[in-house]
């Protein structure tokens, strides 16, 4: 990296920032779908911005975990001194440095201080399996990897450099705090996220500095932030949605906040603390967002922006909220966001809201497979140009020579578009609306999943023949991500079994709520499988455990009588899936009243949504318990757990 002053330009930048100078012109045509905005000045990157900041407000808190505030002057010591540990291993341009820690003030420090020494910083989910991760650090020949020690222990050796902050932190922090200010090349990486890969291999998404900086000074721009901000880091690290919640908000100046993980997916208690704390920005993936829309919110809460994405928003919000909800689109290979927009107050029963318009120096093109634009109004494929295309996939040659083809409607030789599946059409008003795939990815909650990663990995198993996994909307109109296999000839298998064997090499989210058994796929005149032929799951062809829950604990004993008793039927097992057996959100709202009335704790609605089975639901209540008992020994909470028995065995 080069050694050079902050440029005045980046500090009049910051100033006009603060003043709120900056506007968002928006230019828009009825031919090519395209914002042209200038963008921030190639000279400027992120550590200089980040060092303007500190220029500005050294005591400002930068992040706030709890009670603990690292300041602007705070953050720029320590991600200098892990830098300077950092370069002192061999770390620089191109070489992807993986970090590996929960949301926390140490992944901020981590990511800015890989950002500093000119490479780019892989974040991937503490949480992913073993598997997983070593994978990717393989495949995205990594030289550092960036961890604690609980995490670093379930990780295989490789080339890698494990880099352990809790062990290594007297020699991290020992070296100098004084870092030369560079700026990378516009073309050179910032960092990479790993995606689900169709062959069952995970695929790494090479995003520039370039992309990295226009999506920094849009948002700025588009939603006005200052230093007075208060935003939040709810996403998790491996979701690209962590790289916009941080960087725009640390390269003004503002305060980013980092909610605990008991908050993250339950709409009540994350309002309450949105509006405890004073939150100004926050992003909330769609099925979140979708909920605490429907909340009641005070009228004086700070919040003024929601933003969402990840999956299709179907509501609108309604009149009343002290906040405005903003929609956004945008596929990894995009740096996050490609089009947004502001929801409006609508009344139920309108189409689904828009995806907006492009952002700053982006172009959307609606093409036919003749790669010509088709008609205002008419359904076709969408695709991306502009400064935030991905450079390509990591170590992925032909995919990036069929995902990232040619700009036909540039003069410039080495413009690109981005090719994204997803179908679209242009309204009259110029905005963008979703209109499905072109193939047969999938969103759940949120997640981009392709359903053939699961499918490569469920065929593995010694005792499948074939598979197929697809989302069926449940009783609630949500998606369930359903699992149809056929089992060898004289093979039994159970769902448990499946879900454990997937567990060893998948994230939680690409888990299949249901598995269906067969026996035969059906398939067409084309020998592809017959979707339309796949039967509904019900209780005469869902894989089971073969254990019902009276075989587990009390506490899966009663909650499955519960269960069972509003579904209507003899049984259910801790596995069965809530909704696919019939239930829905009044029924699932009796639940959790039976349950508080039995156990005398309160649970949410989300979380039925979230783990729609006896034995999640057992593992919350247990939890809440735990806390009601307190310090009591193991003894004194058998009893006390033998008391809540005698009593549901007494209040049937």
């Amino acid at each position: 990296m080069l050694e050079k002053p902050i440029s005045d330009e980046a500090t009049a930048s910051f100033s006009a920032h603060v003043r709120g100078q900056l506007d968002n012109p928006a230019r828009h045509s009825s031919g090519e779908l395209s914002d042209r905005t200038q963008g921030p000045p190639a000279s400027t990157g992120i550590a200089e911005l980040l060092a303007v900041c500190t220029r500005f407000s050294p005591g400002a808190g930068a992040v706030i975990e709890g009670g603990e505030t690292l300041t602007y002057r705070e953050l720029e010591l320590q991600s200098n001194s892990l830098a300077s540990y950092l370069l002192r291993r061999g770390v620089g341009p191109e070489q992807a440095v993986v970090i590996c820690l929960p949301r926390s003030l140490a992944f901020v420090v981590s990511a800015v201080a890989v950002v500093k020494t000119g490479a780019p910083y892989l974040p991937v989910d503490s949480e992913w399996p073993p598997d997983r991760l070593a994978f990717i650090l393989k495949d995205s020949g990594a030289s550092v990897l960036v961890t604690q020690t609980r995490v670093a222990s379930t990780i295989p050796r490789g080339r890698w450099r494990v880099v352990s902050l809790d062990l290594e932190a007297a020699d991290v922090f020992s070296c100098p705090a004084s870092l030369p200010i560079g700026s990378p090349d516009a073309e050179s990486l910032a960092y990479i996220i790993y995606t689900s890969g169709s062959t069952g291999e995970p695929k790494g998404v090479e995003i520039t500095h370039r992309g990295l900086l226009n999506l920094v000074h849009w948002h700025q721009r588009a939603f006005q932030v200052t230093p007075a901000d208060r935003a939040t880091l709810l996403a998790s690290p491996g979701f690209d949605a962590s790289v916009w919640e941080m960087w725009p908000y640390l390269c003004t100046g503002a305060s980013l906040y980092v909610p605990p993980d008991r908050l993250r997916n339950d709409p009540e208690r994350l309002r309450d603390w949105l509006v405890g704390q004073g939150i100004t920005i926050t992003f909330a993936a769609t099925p979140l967002a979708e909920r605490m829309i429907e909340l009641e919110w005070p009228a004086d809460t700070e919040l003024r922006l929601m933003l969402t994405g990840a999956d299709t928003l179907h509501r609108y919000p309604r009149s009343g909220l002290p906040f405005e909800l903003v929609n956004n689109y945008g596929p990894t290979e995009c740096t996050v966001v490609t089009t947004s927009g502001t929801v409006p107050k609508r009344t139920a029963g309108e189409t689904q809201p828009s995806m907006g318009r492009p952002i700053a120096n982006t172009q959307v093109f609606i093409l036919d497979g003749q790669l010509q634009p088709v008609s205002p109004g008419a359904t076709g494929e969408l695709y991306v140009g502009g400064s935030g295309v991905a450079r390509g996939y990591r170590n992925r040659p032909a995919l990036t020579a069929e995902k990232f083809i040619a700009n036909p409607f540039s003069p410039e030789p080495t413009s690109r578009l981005y090719r994204t599946g997803d179908l679209a059409r242009q309204l009259p008003d110029g905005q963008i609306a979703y209109a499905g795939r072109t193939d047969d990815r999938v969103k759940v909650r949120g997640f981009r999943i392709e359903p053939g990663a699961v499918v490569a990995r469920l065929n593995r198993h010694p005792a499948i023949q074939a598979s197929y996994v697809t989302a069926l909307e449940n009783s609630e109109s949500e998606k369930d991500l359903v699992a149809y296999v056929v089992p060898i000839s004289g093979s039994e298998v159970t769902d448990e079994e499946l879900r454990s064997f997937l567990r060893e090499s998948l994230p939680e989210y690409m888990i299949p709520s249901v598995f269906v058994s067969l026996k035969a796929m059906p398939v067409n005149t084309n020998g592809k499988v017959d979707r339309q032929s796949l039967p509904r799951p019900d209780g005469s062809n869902v894989l089971r455990s073969g254990v019902t829950a009276s075989a587990g604990s009390v506490l899966q004993e009663r909650v499955a009588e519960i269960v069972s008793g509003l579904l209507g039927l003899k049984e259910v097992s801790a596995t069965d899936n809530f909704f696919m057996l019939g239930g829905n959100s009044l029924l699932g709202a009796q639940v959790i009243a039976r349950i508080a009335d039995v156990f005398g704790v309160e649970i949410s609605l989300r979380t039925l949504f979230e783990g729609p089975t006896v034995a999640h639901l057992s593992r919350e209540i247990e939890q809440l318990l735990t806390q009601q008992v307190g310090d009591l020994s193991e003894e004194e909470a058998q009893q006390h757990l033998a008391s809540l028995k005698s009593y549901t065995e007494r209040h049937p």
